[in-house]
């Protein structure tokens, strides 16, 4: 599932993938700035709670957007593949100029939402310029490629994290969240190895990768991104390798970028905040 192809003379809208924490974020920057690419007080919500077993995970968050003065907020309780099929659900997200996936875990995400008529409505509108940010899960969930589960630790393993197909918003990169938190630099290099293709990225709690039309990753919070770029891989041990086993990796390039630093995912180029 491909990104959905941007419509003549029109600009895709950002996908913001955030690293969790969402206590952290509802005082952060991150929020406020999802409602201004949106439309600010005239911004159309729309919350999709699927990955949370929480009944209140989407009134929460719909204070959070209240608070930010947001008035026409709409809560899609997606809990079956035919929820994803409802006529209502669907001229919903096709009105909305943001979308919010919570946190939780994102296999509810994939298995309930991948395929099905939500799941396009979702590509087309970020296709058409809607704004589509998820958080911790929701974070995982927004690329094609997506980690479903993993081990923490910092040295890859063969079998060290489990990939399945994602919302496929973007094929540019693999988002893995909460990532200094529970240590998850291991199970990035892993899915890195099977695919060495995407750019990683590792978004902290309370820290958001703004990923831009132009390709173009933007920091946002009080944490930081860490960026693992396979692009220069010289060396790989991973077909070699046995079940559990450590995985060799020569040529990976790493940065670690804080809030106002840029990545262009083009030119695999990192920048200082203040730099053009």
């Amino acid at each position: 599932m491909s990104p959905s192809q941007t419509p003549k003379n029109e600009q895709r809208g950002w996908i913001i993938p955030i690293g969790g924490g969402d206590r952290k974020v509802r005082s952060s920057p991150i929020l406020k700035r999802l409602v201004e690419l949106s439309g600010g007080k005239d911004a159309r919500m729309v919350i999709i709670p699927t990955a949370s077993q929480l009944d209140t995970a989407g009134q929460r968050t719909r204070d959070v957007f209240k608070e930010l003065g947001v008035t026409d907020i709409e809560i899609l309780d997606i809990e079956t593949r035919a929820d994803c099929e409802n006529p209502e659900f669907l001229e919903k997200l096709n009105a909305a100029t943001g979308v919010f996936m919570t946190g939780g875990n994102q296999l509810r995400l994939a298995t309930t939402i991948g395929g099905t008529s939500a799941a396009k409505a979702l590509r087309h509108a970020n296709a058409r310029g809607v704004h589509i940010a998820g958080t911790s899960a929701g974070a995982a969930f927004v690329c094609e490629h997506m980690i479903a589960i993993g081990k923490s630790g910092g040295t890859p393993k063969r079998g060290m994290a489990s990939l399945s197909p994602g919302l496929g918003l973007t094929n540019r990169v693999i988002v893995d969240q909460h990532f200094r938190e529970r240590d998850r630099v291991g199970r990035l290099l892993t899915a890195l190895a099977y695919n060495p293709f995407a750019t990683g990225v590792g978004v902290d709690e309370d820290t958001a990768a703004f990923i831009g039309p132009n390709d173009i990753i933007e920091v946002f919070g009080s944490g930081g991104l860490t960026i693992l770029d396979p692009s220069g891989i010289e060396f790989s041990s991973m077909a070699d390798t046995n079940m559990g086993a450590p995985v060799g990796l020569i040529g990976v390039k790493l940065h670690i970028l804080l809030s106002g630093d840029r990545y262009d995912l083009n030119s695999k180029q990192a920048f200082p905040g203040g730099d053009t």
